[in-house]
């Protein structure tokens, strides 16, 4: 089993991008190289610069938090990197309460995508 984590890479224009990977490095050098293995949604959006990683756990707690951090609101996420503060798997199967306001879910990202598929852009 692999070690899986969390990532976030802030565009040019300031937009967040959110991913997971086994290899945080090496997935940031393919977003860097573009095509083929770089999200699309990244490419022509450079420089890119990595402001966010975190170790999750496995493979399905990355997907699971992966999709509550994009559901989280821009300033959730600009926190989440200024405080740098981990993730917590504990809570990646509980969805956001439909009366809580987005800026008390979890914090994270803007931009969004990972090895398994789909980009997303707030």
């Amino acid at each position: 089993m692999s070690d899986w984590y969390l990532y976030l890479i802030r565009t040019n224009a300031g937009h967040l991008y959110t991913g997971i990977t086994t290899d945080v490095s090496r997935r940031f050098s393919e977003h860097l190289a573009g095509a083929p293995k770089g999200a699309r949604a990244l490419r022509g959006k450079g420089p890119l610069t990595l402001v966010y990683q975190t170790l999750v756990g496995d493979r399905s707690t990355a997907l699971k938090l992966e999709y509550r951090v994009k559901q989280m609101s821009k300033a959730q996420k600009e926190a989440l990197v200024t405080l740098q503060q981990p993730l917590c798997p504990d809570h990646a199967d509980t969805p956001p309460h439909p009366e809580t306001p987005r800026s008390r879910a979890p914090l994270a990202a803007d931009d969004n995508h990972s090895e398994s598929g789909g980009a997303q852009a707030e």
